[in-house]
């Protein structure tokens, strides 16, 4: 089976053995685990920039995915320094705001970013990962307790509590560039953007700033020339 109908991933075959229901329903528990601590840390803000980004890719969705266009979306910013999005099965998008005064960030890097996490949501790329580690442990479905391929208990900040993020391979990262490019671009966005995120990013690292996306998201300049590459394709 494919978790999408069009775009880069949809003619590959995904494992799915683990239940979509019940991580749909761990993936918002989690998610609202995330928004009711940072609501009582007061760290819950209103980002026009972020709130006007997601709902134009949010629009985008049904291309890819029909019944995502039913998922109950939601949308939050949340005040800490570090440079990371996510956004988790059923829609649940958080974005912290290091993400946008870290790199003033522009709308069309900020589309890159969080249309790579909706990417990943779209594809199921969690529970993909989940069903693999069924397949290669039985046992290993009892060893999170939140069975989300995409978080896990890590980290100092708030989102790092609850944890976001484990390292995808590089095949579903990749995915989660090149489909996310695509979000962006029928959007009406640049997909340049996608380059300059990945650039400005690196920059940070080279400047001594440690950067905990980069703990998840390796950038290389590999990843930035396949991104640059898809541009061009997609521009013929």
């Amino acid at each position: 089976m494919s978790t999408t109908v069009s775009g880069i991933g949809s003619t590959r075959s995904q494992i799915m053995l683990y239940s979509e229901k019940e991580y749909l329903q761990q993936s918002t528990q989690a998610y609202n685990n995330i928004i009711n601590a940072a609501k009582q840390r007061r760290l819950l803000v209103n980002n026009d920039q972020v709130n006007r980004v997601a709902k134009r890719l949010i629009a985008q969705v049904p291309h890819y995915r029909s019944d995502a266009a039913q998922w109950n979306w939601e949308v939050n910013t949340i005040k800490d320094s570090s440079i990371n999005a996510f956004c988790l099965s059923g829609g649940k998008i958080g974005v912290l705001t290091g993400s946008m005064t870290k790199i003033n960030a522009t709308d069309d890097e900020l589309a890159a970013l969080i249309g790579h996490e909706i990417s990943h949501a779209l594809r199921d790329h969690g529970r993909e990962k989940m069903s693999k580690k069924f397949l290669t442990s039985l046992g290993i479905l009892a060893a999170s307790s939140a069975g989300l391929g995409d978080i896990a208990v890590s980290g100092t900040s708030l989102v790092g509590d609850y944890g976001i993020n484990l390292p995808g391979s590089r095949k579903l990262e990749t995915e989660a560039d090149l489909l996310g490019l695509e979000i962006m671009v029928r959007a009406g966005y640049n997909p340049q953007g996608g380059v300059s995120f990945w650039n400005k990013v690196l920059a940070q690292e080279k400047a001594g700033t440690k950067v905990d996306f980069l703990s998840t998201h390796p950038a290389s300049e590999k990843r930035i020339v396949a991104i640059q590459e898809h541009i061009n394709q997609m521009n013929k």
